[in-house]
């Protein structure tokens, strides 16, 4: 009667040294990436109407509550302290942009707000999708982005200047990268004064984590006003309520006061 249990107890210590043996490995495993639907010519499809519903808008950083503005934890990712790294002049002109915001805000005006602002405008957006470019089409201002799959390089420096840059792109797997230059340096990155000059460098990163979110980051570089690239990272939402359309913000309409008693959208 003793020889089986003389006979279980090594197989059961087996058992249990190769279990141990294999959990590294299955922890190190990752889990199946989602694969995201294909366009007919093969590109991972990004097309849909898309809104962030973040506090970046308001502040980049972390930051209290304040009068017409959410309190929020931050949306950047690299520095690990979630503030932007200036140079100590840069710094100092933030400073002053936020104490004067009233009158400096370009948001307040009606300019249109840059990349990667107008990511994580409080407004949806749109994607077009062709396999010579993707096109994003805001609902504030008519503003729109054409994205370049058909060309590598920008037009040559001090040829031209764009609010929200001249934008390239290509696929790196299921991710969509750009790249982004030629800015005019004027645009701010919130409502809370941050901002980079017209030597800002974005790279942008669109990945689709399931069929519903995209999670979005941009990498901006400038050395001009910061002292090292840095990171942000917020996640995009798909619109899906029936009939949901980009309609229309008329911003230096509603500023100018020009427009009477506000019609709604006739949607069939």
């Amino acid at each position: 009667m003793k020889k089986p249990a003389f006979v279980w107890f090594p197989a059961i210590a087996v058992t249990a040294i190769l279990g141990a043996a294999f959990l590294p490995l299955v922890a190190q495993t990752p889990a199946n990436e989602f694969r995201p639907a294909r366009t007919p010519d093969g590109q991972p499809n990004f097309m849909g109407i898309w809104q962030a519903m973040s506090t970046a808008h308001y502040d980049l950083e972390p930051h209290a509550a304040s009068t017409g503005v959410p309190a929020g934890v931050g949306v950047i990712v690299d520095p690990a302290d979630g503030k932007i790294p200036y140079r100590p002049e840069a710094l100092a002109k933030r400073n002053e942009n936020l104490r004067n915001r009233a009158k400096l805000d370009p948001f307040d005006k009606c300019y249109k707000p840059g990349t990667p602002h107008v990511v994580y405008l409080p407004f949806p957006f749109q994607i077009i999708q062709t396999p010579q470019q993707l096109t994003l089409l805001s609902e504030y201002v008519h503003n729109s982005r054409n994205i370049y799959l058909t060309r590598k390089s920008h037009y040559p420096p001090d040829s031209v200047d764009l609010w929200n840059g001249d934008s390239v792109g290509r696929f790196d797997g299921d991710a969509f990268v750009t790249d982004v230059a030629n800015f005019n340096g004027q645009a701010w990155l919130d409502r809370s004064g941050n901002f980079a000059s017209e030597a800002l460098k974005v790279t942008e990163r669109f990945r689709l984590i399931d069929a519903d979110t995209i999670q979005y980051e941009a990498t901006l570089e400038d050395a001009k006003t910061y002292t090292r690239p840095w990171t942000l990272r917020v996640l995009l939402y798909r619109h899906k309520e029936p009939r949901f359309r980009i309609l229309e913000y008329e911003c230096h309409a509603y500023t100018d006061l020009s427009l009477k008693e506000p019609k709604l959208p006739t949607v069939p």
